[in-house]
């Protein structure tokens, strides 16, 4: 499943002074048939954007008669990403889709790719309206939110006292998360499992792991914790392993398999979740591609995405991929490998 897909027929931009600022690209050849899509995104090196691309090559080959070009700046910045996107203008691709460094900086660039007839579309981070057809959310707030309350209910089978650690009190998609978690925390099914305590740690890991520890302290009888923040979780199982409560405190939420894979294999944590950018890639290109051959794709519209199924746009030009992906025991190695 996460073979590195072949590049033989990834198109390479030629000239590194046109791409100023980018990775140096070499030439490769491509078929002349073939329709270009460029996966723009926010930096070079990152694990999680390579992900991407391979999930993108995986469409492109399913698909067939696509190129994929991945780039992106040396630097994660907004005016490095428009001259990365200009270049790609001049190359008259067929497509582009975006991670945006800033989401009103790149709306010009944007609408000038447009207006050239190229298919602008934004992932993972969105450009503002009028600069792309649409944006691919991951995922969604009540999504993510019932998902990380179902980890700990299956993990603790349904019973036992629940505490969230939190990051910044004033983080807006934190606060969002949460509000999600005590909608699905009402239905019947979570009639036994308690919700004890809500703390934050700031999204420092020296923070999060001492207010892990105080929740221990201040309540005897948890028994879960759930933390939808990557450094909350990762901070928590720490606690968990060095406070030798594995198997008495289990904990949840929105981590990364590479910082997990321990935690997960010491029995620290049974489950966790985030969007598998894998798919996110794929479900990006497959919808590009129908673009670009002639759907539509606008709010109201149902967008394809390959073997991941479909997606509605919604009034505000966005879709949604999916629910979370969920890593255990069973597939946690092989992510780490990845991301």
């Amino acid at each position: 499943m996460f073979e590195n897909q072949s590049r033989r027929n990834t198109l390479k931009i030629l000239g590194g002074s046109l791409l100023a600022g980018t990775l140096p690209l070499t030439a490769t050849p491509a078929f002349a048939a073939n329709k270009r899509i460029a996966l723009v995104v926010k930096n070079l090196g990152n694990s999680y954007f390579d992900a991407c691309r391979d999930g993108a090559q995986k469409a492109a080959k399913e698909i067939g008669g696509f190129d994929i070009i991945y780039t992106a700046p040396t630097k994660a910045t907004a005016e490095d990403q428009i001259a990365v996107i200009d270049a790609l203008i001049a190359q008259k691709v067929d497509g582009i889709i975006v991670s945006a460094n800033d989401a009103n900086a790149l709306v010009p660039v944007g609408k000038k790719a447009m207006q050239r007839g190229i298919k602008v579309i934004s992932f993972d981070s969105a450009i503002a309206k009028g600069g792309r057809i649409m944006h691919l959310n991951a995922s969604s707030t009540p999504m993510i939110g019932a998902k990380q309350v179902q980890m700990i209910s299956k993990t603790l089978n349904g019973e036992g006292e629940v505490a969230i650690l939190s990051a910044a009190s004033t983080m807006t998609n934190q606060n969002s998360w949460i509000a999600a978690m005590k909608e699905e925390w009402k239905k019947p099914d979570y009639a036994k499992l308690k919700l004890v305590d809500i703390v934050y740690g700031d999204d420092q890991d020296d923070k999060s792991y001492r207010e892990m520890q105080g929740l221990v302290k201040t309540h005897p009888n948890l028994k879960g914790v759930i933390s939808p923040t990557t450094i909350g979780i990762r901070a928590g199982a720490k606690a968990i392993i060095d406070g030798g409560l594995v198997g008495k405190v289990h904990i949840t939420g929105l981590g990364l398999p590479s910082e997990m894979k321990d935690a997960v294999l010491k029995g620290a944590c049974d489950s966790f979740a985030i969007w598998n950018p894998v798919d996110y890639g794929y479900c990006s290109t497959q919808i590009i591609a129908g673009i670009i051959n002639g759907e539509k794709a606008g709010p109201g519209d149902t967008v394809k995405m390959g073997s991941k199924g479909e997606t509605k746009i919604g009034e505000d030009g966005e879709a949604v991929m999916g629910e979370p992906f969920t890593f255990d025991k069973s597939n946690v190695e092989e992510y780490a490998k990845i991301f």
